[in-house]
């Protein structure tokens, strides 16, 4: 008996470990490179090409807990509808591996982990931390009330650049907003390529998203969201007043962008999934550009 309640304390993380990994998707990296691109993007911008290196590690840890913290609550927000669904039925608060209070714990404790980091950086970006957290904890519960939960997703994966101003320069710069506008509507393409994954499973259990409110103009809507993601960062090039470099990353975003559309040409879930992953190299490239324009000048 004692040893059947020990091994759900949340303080016994030894035998339980696998499943807190999962837990935090440590295991599935895209989300924190998805996260972790724009957030490179604000404070090389910010920075002008010379990030402070103290805050580069500040940024990238708290990139890696908050993407953990998301998953966590996210978790938590869908532990009674995961079993229901194939993607997710093995998730450990689906099957009962893991406690509620356990991911209670440890979403507690990453968040805390993510608040040291912030208070080395200065006073605003401490106060826009707390919009961020903000964020990220009421995400997983939109999809129960809107059809627009990518839209909030996005509003989260983008409040690394407001912050990343704020720590370089003590200010966020009207242009850093033109930054954030442009990955809010880049997250809420890949995402609706995520959600077109799960859509049947979706409509069937009541869970709403963009994949489901698009419907037969899937395609169309999100390759327009893709056209307006690059007319936007050329708009970020021109304020930041980036040279040739910079605009070479963004026809090799764009040409990425056209390859996700063939992939979803047929809504199979495997290669919608396949042109959700994709993105990782679109942020990745955007950044390579923002970096050699600096680098070169």
């Amino acid at each position: 008996m004692k040893k059947a309640q020990a091994m759900h304390s949340p303080w016994l993380v030894k035998e339980n470990l696998p499943q807190y990994l999962q837990l935090m998707r440590l295991n599935r990296p895209i989300g924190s490179l998805l996260l972790l691109w724009p957030t490179l993007w604000g404070l090389w911008l910010a920075a002008e090409g010379v990030p402070h290196l103290g805050l580069l590690v500040i940024f990238v840890l708290g990139v890696v807990f908050m993407r953990a913290a998301g998953c966590v609550i996210n978790d938590f927000a869908d532990r009674k509808v995961d079993g229901h669904v194939k993607r997710t039925a093995q998730r450990p608060l689906a099957t009962g591996k893991l406690q509620v209070r356990e991911a209670k714990t440890l979403f507690a404790l990453l968040c805390t982990a993510s608040f040291i980091l912030v208070l080395f950086t200065n006073k605003l970006t401490i106060m826009l931390s707390v919009g961020g957290l903000a964020l990220a904890s009421c995400y997983p519960f939109m999809k129960r009330y809107t059809h627009l939960p990518q839209v909030v997703l996005g509003a989260a994966f983008s409040w690394g650049i407001p912050m990343a101003f704020a720590a370089q320069t003590g200010a966020v710069r009207p242009e850093a907003w033109l930054v954030y506008t442009a990955v809010v509507i880049w997250t809420v393409v890949y995402d609706t390529f995520y959600a077109m994954v799960d859509r049947d499973d979706d409509l069937r259990i009541g869970v709403k998203s963009t994949a489901i409110l698009f419907g037969d103009q899937d395609r169309v809507i999100t390759a327009s969201l893709q056209v307006i993601t690059i007319v936007t960062l050329i708009l970020v090039g021109q304020r930041f007043e980036l040279g040739q470099l910079y605009y070479l990353s963004l026809m090799g975003a764009a040409a990425l962008f056209m390859y996700q559309q063939y992939l979803i040409r047929n809504r199979d879930r495997d290669a919608c999934f396949k042109a959700f992953l994709n993105n990782n190299w679109v942020g990745c490239v955007i950044f390579v550009g923002i970096v050699a324009d600096y680098a070169l000048r």
